[in-house]
């Protein structure tokens, strides 16, 4: 198994960035987005989060990323939210928990109290294994919640984690 870090992304990381990102939303199970990113909209759209980060390999090889916002303003705004991608092809090589439980500690240093997820999409189970089993509290399910890319409706489930 490679040897995987999660560290800030870097201007080069883009173009692998925009491939994973743009792979999930092509998915259409699990992003609410439905339009591709472009180059020049990922720089502006990755810079503008709290944090990015992207899960490597020692010979660089980009897994995945994460991005790091705030979930709502003002009064609501120490309550923070992430969304995660990792490449399809390279699933399984726990990318994707080093991804969250790196999202966990950035949360933490950048002032947030509380990482929520608004809109797990119930058949994700390996996300939602990732997220039970480093200890998220399942808050409640909307039913219909989320469009899936064929048209029908899957129900959403709510985490949260107190940092």
């Amino acid at each position: 198994m490679k040897n995987i870090s999660v560290v800030k992304y870097s201007e080069s990381d883009i173009p692998r960035m925009v491939e994973i990102w743009n792979e999930v939303i092509e998915d259409g199970i699990a992003f609410p987005q439905e339009e591709f990113l472009t180059i020049e909209e990922a720089k502006e759209f990755f810079a503008a989060q709290d944090y990015t980060a992207v899960a490597k390999d020692e010979e660089g090889t980009v897994y995945g990323l994460y991005i790091l916002h705030p979930n709502n303003v003002g009064r609501c705004g120490h309550l923070a939210n992430t969304s995660y991608a990792v490449d399809s092809r390279l699933r399984g090589n726990g990318a994707g928990r080093k991804l969250v439980m790196d999202s966990l500690r950035m949360g933490k240093e950048c002032g947030f109290r509380i990482l929520q997820f608004n809109a797990v999409v119930k058949t994700n189970l390996p996300a939602r294994k990732i997220y039970e089993s480093l200890g998220f509290n399942h808050i409640g399910t909307i039913p219909g919640g989320f469009r899936m890319k064929d048209g029908h409706f899957e129900d959403i489930c709510l985490y949260y984690y107190e940092l």
